[in-house]
């Protein structure tokens, strides 16, 4: 790129966490960063546009170790994230499991990161909840043979490879998108035209974060540089409770929204696709909540990486009107 600045390749630029990146770095033309765009669609929309704005876009694909080693190559850092809801071929659900495509997809980002000796490398991840609920004591379903919170759990087992391989690696725990609320988990009305907030976290609270906040931290990470290598950085950018999050739901809405909170099992038993996950992804929020907020510590981001970081209910004043309520 000839500029003399440190070359980010940033996996997902074209998506949500990676974009929030992507765009961080471009905001700051004065900055000591370059980015480098991984993608599989260099023709999409959302590629040309980065490419206009400056940004180097090449072909790479986590499936393909080879051009993710060509990606990495010349570059001082890397941001790495992969989607386990991703859309697949049924041939591609046949050939290995969401979360084995995961530790795949990982193990190849790892693997290309220490070939070509990056210096700092983001792995965007979650817990593995099997040891937090083999703690607490608690009975739910195994699902995937092995797996509790399968979307969690393959992520925080991938944290190993970046480990085992000495990668000089930074773990992002992330959270639960304020998005969520756009796409189904916001109150709904009930059959006497009433809005509900439903979701099964009983008096517990929830870590919650806007998607784009987690590429904006990571670039204060890239800042922050060295000292963060090895070290795990828990974000959200609010804490709610199910009662708290209804009470800002009726201030920005402006009509009034109760929290009704499913049981685990009836969330489990929805119906919907995914349905036994998301029941198992709540009971962990709600029993481990103690562990899971606490080490999601908003002022630490706000003071060191973030200052910007955007709250709950000053993202749904912007975003109210896209809630759908029906």
């Amino acid at each position: 790129m000839g500029t003399g600045k440190k070359i980010i390749a940033v996996v997902g630029a074209t998506g949500q966490q990676g974009g929030g990146l992507a765009r961080a770095i471009l905001g700051d033309p004065q900055g000591p960063f370059a980015l480098r765009v991984l993608t599989r669609r260099t023709d999409s929309a959302a590629a040309r546009e980065l490419a206009a704005r400056g940004a180097d876009v090449v072909h790479a694909d986590l499936d393909d170790e080879a051009s993710m080693l060509r990606a990495f190559e010349g570059a001082y850092g890397a941001f790495v994230v992969t989607n386990f809801w991703a859309e697949r071929t049924p041939e591609e659900e046949a050939a290995r499991t969401r979360p084995q495509m995961e530790l795949d997809q990982a193990g190849v980002a790892a693997r290309a990161a220490k070939a070509a000796g990056l210096k700092h490398v983001i792995w965007s991840t979650l817990e593995d909840t099997r040891p937090h609920f083999e703690h607490l004591g608690s009975e739910l379903p195994t699902l995937l043979d092995r797996y509790k919170v399968p979307h969690f759990d393959a992520k925080g087992e991938a944290d190993n490879l970046f480990t085992s391989l000495g990668v000089p690696t930074t773990f992002l725990l992330t959270t639960m998108f304020y998005e969520a609320f756009l796409v189904g988990q916001g109150p709904r009305r009930d059959e006497d035209g009433r809005l509900a907030l439903t979701n099964p976290m009983g008096d517990s609270a929830l870590a919650v974060v806007a998607a784009e906040d987690i590429g904006r931290t990571a670039y204060g990470i890239f800042r922050a540089g060295a000292r963060y290598v090895g070290r795990t950085v828990g974000l959200a950018g609010d804490h709610l409770t199910g009662v708290q999050l209804a009470e800002t739901f009726t201030r920005v809405l402006g009509e009034r929204v109760e929290y009704r909170p499913l049981t685990h099992d009836q969330m489990r038993s929805a119906g919907f696709p995914g349905a036994d996950e998301i029941g198992n992804m709540y009971q962990f929020y709600a029993e481990a909540a103690d562990y899971f907020v606490g080490v999601r510590d908003i002022d630490l981001v706000r003071r060191e990486l973030h200052p910007d970081l955007v709250s709950f209910e000053d993202w749904l004043t912007v975003h109210k009107d896209q809630i759908p309520l029906g």
